[in-house]
């Protein structure tokens, strides 16, 4: 027979090793005065900039409408125009493989003119096509980067360091170090009419005076305004709430009650757990870290009913023996299943934190502490709820039966 392991004899220590956890990270949230919020749950600007040189300067003084795309393989330049039929000009980086090719090629549209800026040799596959400007082109030159592939990564330090008149600016490395891609966030603390406008103009002119003219490509640029994150922070609220409703109506209809009291109380503790090292690692709190909790409320819900379905198996197998021991019988039965699940999804999460950067490591880092905290408080947080309930129901009905005959009591 398989030994089983006492589980219950570290209920009571596995409880205090968690308020001791859950209590540091409220001390924590004082500390620090709540969460290390991201954009998506305050107002700001959130800007996604490359270090790449310009290649082109594009101009157009035709009387027809000029735009441009572009994407790994090709550039094209679209004219249109009410009086004009649609033209599209496609040149495949395959057929135009140097920058001097391609603007030799670009020389036969009317109204169009080309400056080149770096070497007439530069790869085409190469360039970046920047945010920043109207792709749809006229009399204001538009820039064309290009990603040097001998250029080394540019330190995240300098980047923080140029942005520092700014004030709060929080920076983030984005893909490979040799993608020189970063993730600027500013906070909108609403003292500005026209704050995104000339926020971006700020952080364009900070980069220029430290980096040079021309050496920065604006990817992406964003703006979340104060009803928005304010709303998007309630609705984030209320989700956690209707799943944690929803788990107990679940659990409460497949088991008892105190069963479902036992599994909530056990995600609850996942998410506190959670938000305590996200506190003190000063993880950033987006959307990406709800995701993260949800996703470990459902993970750490499943363990728990997969126990207290055993836990019910081992009751009606071994009706002579105590509540605690069948449930101390069904944890170990169950031990190897719930090591050898957790270990092998942590196996693919550690992948991406140790592969990642940015957003997607802490959502790893989140999943990790999770899945820790899943195990755990499936084993010694739900499980110890029942067994302090079925206890206390037993003690009540004891009383009870001495108290209805006093021959009970003296016996």
């Amino acid at each position: 027979m398989k030994q089983i392991i006492k589980f219950s004899k570290f209920f009571l220590p596995a409880v205090i090793i968690s308020l001791v956890l859950i209590v540091s990270g409220l001390v924590g949230y004082v500390v620090y005065g709540g969460f290390n919020l991201g954009v998506d749950f305050r107002a700001g600007l959130i800007q996604e900039i490359q270090f790449a040189p310009t290649a082109l300067q594009l101009t157009y003084t035709g009387k027809s409408v000029a735009g441009i795309s572009m994407d790994k393989t090709k550039l094209e330049i679209v004219i249109s125009g009410s009086d004009v039929e649609k033209k599209t000009y496609s040149f495949a980086y395959a057929s135009y493989p140097t920058l001097g090719a391609l603007v030799d090629a670009m020389a036969g549209i009317e109204g169009l003119s080309v400056q080149v800026v770096a070497d007439r040799n530069v790869a085409t596959n190469t360039l970046v096509q920047s945010a920043q400007g109207n792709p749809r082109l006229g009399s204001v030159p538009y820039g064309v980067h290009y990603l040097t592939p001998e250029a080394g990564p540019v330190n995240i330090a300098d980047v923080r360091k140029a942005l520092t008149s700014l004030g709060s600016v929080s920076v983030q490395n984005l893909g490979k170090p040799e993608e020189r891609k970063f993730l600027i966030r500013i906070e909108d603390k609403g003292n500005e009419a026209e704050f995104a406008k000339l926020t971006a103009e700020r952080i364009s002119t900070a980069l220029r005076n430290a980096f040079g003219e021309g050496q920065v490509a604006i990817s992406r640029t964003d703006y979340v305004g104060s009803r928005f994150s304010k709303h998007l922070t309630e609705q984030a609220g209320l989700l956690v709430v209707l799943t944690l409703l929803l788990i107990l109506v679940y659990v409460s209809f497949r088991f008892k009650f105190h069963y479902a009291a036992g599994a909530v109380l056990a995600i609850l503790h996942d998410g506190l757990i959670m938000v305590a090292f996200i506190v003190w690692l000063r993880m950033e709190f987006n959307t990406t870290t709800i995701a993260a909790i949800l996703t470990i409320l459902g993970y750490s819900i499943n363990d728990t009913i997969v126990i207290f379905d055993r836990m019910r198996e081992t009751l009606r197998l071994y009706p002579d023996s105590s509540f605690e021991d069948n449930m101390n019988r069904a944890i170990t039965e169950t031990l190897s299943r719930t090591f050898i699940t957790t270990i092998t999804t942590m196996f693919a999460v550690f992948s991406l934190f140790l592969f990642t950067t940015g957003t997607m490591k802490d959502f790893a880092m989140a999943l990790l502490i999770g899945m820790t905290s899943g195990v755990y408080s499936t084993i010694f947080i739900a499980s110890a709820f029942v067994l302090f309930w079925e206890k206390k129901v037993k003690n009540n009905a004891v009383k009870a039966a001495a108290g209805a005959n006093p021959g009970l009591k003296k016996a």
